[in-house]
């Protein structure tokens, strides 16, 4: 990049100013990770718009890490935010206003332009697909009191249910940490996801029918669209990426089981995908595929400084052939490919994201109509029929 260029990007782009930030912390910036230097004093170049900023403190001689601490911001163009390490040597914190307008002009006056790394504009492709209908009014609505997304300040969500493998390890490793919990007289809590219950349950509702409404959750999710959203598809799928952003840059325990909720919903309805909401679902499908595949080559290819980070999410428990995801795709796909009329644009995602969970995990898939995850030529006269809506296929 040339030089006229690249003080461009520095004047445009919005700025990140970090103050004292210990040496060995791991920071990272939506897909990003970096571990701090001794002249690391933020990020420069980054584009508008919404971005997730976390962190993980070290020990001294950077082998030991606490839990990581996670904020999501809306940044607009040249816009500069400043925070400085708090003297318990724990966190990020606000400056005060004095600060923040003379540590701002310094920035804008490329002061500190030396000691800023440069935002690496080649992966923010990957970013959006990972947070394309995430916006202000989400963020604003969701995130916690104080903004801090840490498995710290959530209440041990799973003390009294049943854990699967990677929960069990998850909260373990909570109780082990040894990370100091401010004494902070503001209470401390998670996010303000939207409630979706895991059962259906009506009073007045006679056996059969109420096991009818759990088998198929197209009522609950008109029921939540309505309630919780005003109908409005994006913003369900801005409260998944959300969650799914918290879980795996912010390693939140509270948003995992979120993003499993949103997937036990979607994945348990048989009538809205083939024809009430066929172009919610195509969304759904190709959120969920960028979302794995980002996951998958993380999980393989990370070997940078993150990963020697506090937690790996992604363990067996959460990609072996018996997973909850695992059971939920294979009754959606059998859905999807076994269907006589089926949206093309769903139809096509679906396949997508089948041949990536086989080819990443070696999964296998076998529906009645597709034997051995043989997909079907367009001109096979068993193939579902496919009909194209007039909505676009892309959100």
């Amino acid at each position: 990049m040339d030089a006229d260029t690249a003080l461009e990007l520095v004047k445009k782009g919005a700025a990140l100013l970090f103050l004292d930030v210990p040496q060995h912390t791991l920071l990272g910036i939506d897909t990003q990770m970096f571990s701090v230097g001794p002249n690391f004093k933020g990020i420069k170049m980054i584009p508008p718009g919404p971005h997730i900023i976390y962190y993980s403190s070290s020990n001294r001689g950077g082998s030991e890490f606490s839990p990581m601490i996670g904020f999501f911001i809306d940044l607009n163009p040249s816009e500069v935010i400043i925070r400085k390490w708090d003297q318990r040597g724990e966190r990020l914190v606000k400056v005060s206003e004095e600060e923040e307008e003379r540590y701002t002009l310094a920035v804008q006056g490329l002061e500190f332009d030396r000691y800023l790394g440069p935002y690496t504009l080649s992966q923010f492709g990957e970013w959006k697909m990972l947070s394309n209908y995430i916006t202000k009014s989400t963020i604003e609505r969701i995130e916690p009191i104080g903004a801090e997304i840490t498995v710290i300040h959530e209440p041990d969500i799973l003390e009294n249910s049943h854990k699967t493998v990677m929960e069990e390890a998850l909260s373990e490793q909570l109780k082990r940490s040894k990370i100091l919990i401010s004494d902070d007289k503001l209470e401390k809590r998670g996010c303000y996801y939207t409630k979706i219950p895991r059962l259906i349950k009506q009073k007045g509702i006679l056996g059969q029918e109420l096991t009818f409404l759990n088998l198929d959750k197209t009522n609950l999710l008109e029921s939540i669209l309505m309630k919780d959203y005003g109908g409005v598809e994006d913003l369900l799928l801005a409260e998944l990426q959300f969650a799914f952003v918290a879980f795996l840059m912010g390693q939140s325990l509270e948003a995992f089981l979120q993003w499993k909720a949103f997937i036990n919903l979607l994945f348990g309805c048989t009538e809205a995908p083939l024809h009430t909401r066929s172009h919610l679902f195509t969304k759904f499908i190709k959120v969920l595929y960028y979302q794995l595949k980002y996951a998958f080559h993380k999980e393989h290819t990370d070997t940078n400084g993150a990963a020697k980070g506090p937690l790996t999410l992604l363990d067996d428990s959460f990609l072996s052939a018996d997973s909850f995801l695992q059971h939920l795709c294979k009754e959606f796909f059998s859905l999807v490919f076994e269907a006589e009329v089926v949206d093309g644009d769903l139809l096509s995602w679906t396949r997508k994201l089948k041949e990536l969970l086989e080819r990443s995990l070696g999964w296998v898939f076998q529906t009645e109509n597709m034997g051995d995850g043989i997909c079907y030529d367009e001109d096979d006269e068993f193939a579902p029929a496919v009909v194209m809506l007039d909505e676009p296929s892309d959100g």
